[in-house]
């Protein structure tokens, strides 16, 4: 139970009809979980508004309902005086800020760390974790793949969850004895005033390039910068990569105190003398870092953009006064599953695993991997079903001219036919002279690749990722690459 006008104290609200002056069982804005004396929030969404439910929670008991219109008239054959009506300008603003106040406030209890940008963000999550726990602190995530809390890891339906959700995990992890929480901070999250009603601690922004831009997420560049940089607003800390060509635009107008992560001289956390590292079925990087932190670093992941996350790890535990052996340790052991997972299947090739699932992301993992210069790098990948046949263009395109041979296999067929998504990717290696074989079974087309793979070949299977299941006419199926090729090696054996 809850005072309603505690749960009132940080938004701006008019009294439609009824009183302040009750007890809330329960705060909720989806109709089908209402119950007796709770608050309803009718929040407007892309498929439906949450006004129209407002009739149907009244009839179920609920006391208070949140709205942005006055509704009234809308629901007069239920309404009673019993019930108090407050009108907002915003229900989700307003949302956020009751929700965090239900739960008492839990960011207060946890040191938050959020993370924005177009790539990387998973990967920083996971490697601050793996830091700051070698350093002794319970940490929770949030993100693309999954919520941890201690042991218990919830799949993940939204990158950044509703902000209900989002106020119950924090309370949630700060009953469990967390310390702190990294969480990833996507433009929708902001947009929607997800991350409202507390302040993150430190706010990171790793890079950005056009994506999430269409009817149903942003209607430009710059309105997708504009809910990036929403997040310097909500920081006491910003930490940003100021080697992005756009970083000034998306820290317009922050309030945070800032510093700056990148190859340049400038900036306050500065990787220099790269060296490529290769050995029995993995690829790494070596680098120095220097300015607020001074050390030697090693990874087991390739390319620049690996040296990019690592740096912005080390940025955000220098916060933390982790040491920097605990530091090197950390981030030689961190894995992430489905982020360039690298999977041990022969000492002759490398083989991994990426989520690369569109053009701009396969077109970074396969441009980072030829400067490893391997005897063949063979992409393996298909396309998502009931999507842009545009994609399938692109990634074709990109992986004919990037691979010495493309693989092209099914993916989530959802309910389209497999050869279908396959003669489109096809489109866009017509435009190109690269090599391919396509193998409708991913099963098969992993096994393919294993068995032909060349002494110093780099193998990637791309867009799949963490997923372990595939949609096949709105069924799943379980699907993990990892489990294939350990049945696929047990059975050559």
């Amino acid at each position: 139970m809850a005072l309603l006008k505690d749960l009132l104290s940080e938004i701006t609200y008019e009294i439609l009809q009824g009183s302040t002056d009750k007890d809330i069982s329960a705060v909720v804005y989806d109709s089908r979980k209402a119950v007796a004396g709770c608050m309803f929030i009718c929040i407007e969404g892309a498929v439906s508004d949450g006004h129209t439910y407002a009739a149907d929670v009244v009839e179920k008991g609920a006391s208070v309902l949140v709205v942005t219109r006055d509704i009234r008239e809308e629901i007069k054959d239920v309404l009673t005086q019993d019930v108090t009506i407050l009108l907002v300008e915003d229900s989700r603003y307003a949302m956020a800020f009751i929700s965090a106040a239900f739960f008492g406030h839990p960011a207060e209890k946890l040191k938050v760390i959020g993370v924005t940008g177009t790539k990387g963000k998973t990967t920083t999550t996971y490697l601050v974790k793996s830091i700051l726990e070698r350093a002794g602190y319970k940490v929770g995530l949030i993100g693309t793949i999954e919520t941890v809390i201690g042991e218990t890891c919830i799949p993940a339906n939204n990158t950044t969850p509703e902000s209900y959700i989002l106020q119950e995990t924090f309370a949630r992890m700060a009953e469990e004895g967390c310390q702190a929480v990294v969480m990833e901070v996507s433009s929708q999250g902001l947009m929607l005033h997800r991350t409202q009603g507390f302040v993150f601690d430190i706010g990171i922004f790793t890079n950005i390039e056009p994506d999430h831009i269409g009817p149903a997420e942003h209607k430009d560049f710059d309105d997708y910068m504009r809910c990036k940089g929403l997040l310097f607003r909500q920081c006491r800390v910003g930490i940003v990569n100021s080697d992005d060509k756009n970083y000034e635009n998306v820290i317009k107008g922050h309030t945070c105190k800032l510093e700056t992560f990148g190859f340049g001289e400038s900036a306050d956390y500065r990787a220099s003398d790269l060296k490529l590292i290769q050995g029995a079925g993995f690829l790494g990087i070596d680098f120095k870092v220097s300015g607020l932190e001074n050390m030697d670093v090693k990874v087991h992941a390739p390319g620049r953009f690996s040296v990019y996350n690592t740096l912005c790890a080390i940025a955000i535990c220098h916060h933390f006064g982790v040491t920097g052996e605990q530091i090197q340790e950390a981030v030689l052991d961190a894995k992430v599953k489905g982020r360039i997972e690298l999977v041990k299947v022969s000492d002759e090739f490398t083989l991994m695993i990426d989520y690369a699932h569109n053009a701009m992301a396969l077109e970074s993992l396969l441009t980072t991997l030829k400067e490893y210069h391997p005897k063949r790098l063979v992409c393996l990948f298909g396309c998502g079903g009931n999507r842009s046949k545009l994609r399938r263009y692109e990634m074709g395109e990109v992986s004919g001219k990037l691979a010495d041979l493309t693989v092209i296999t099914s993916d989530n067929p959802r309910n389209e036919e497999p050869q279908e998504i396959i003669d489109d990717i096809k489109v866009g290696m017509a435009k190109t002279d690269g090599a391919y074989v396509e193998i409708i079974d991913r099963r098969e087309a992993i096994a393919y690749v294993i068995d032909n793979g060349q002494p110093g070949d780099v193998i990637v299977l791309a867009g799949k990722g963490h997923e372990d299941y595939q949609e096949i006419k709105g069924k799943k199926y379980p699907m993990d690459e990892r489990v294939i090729i350990a049945e696929i090696l047990e059975n050559r054996r």
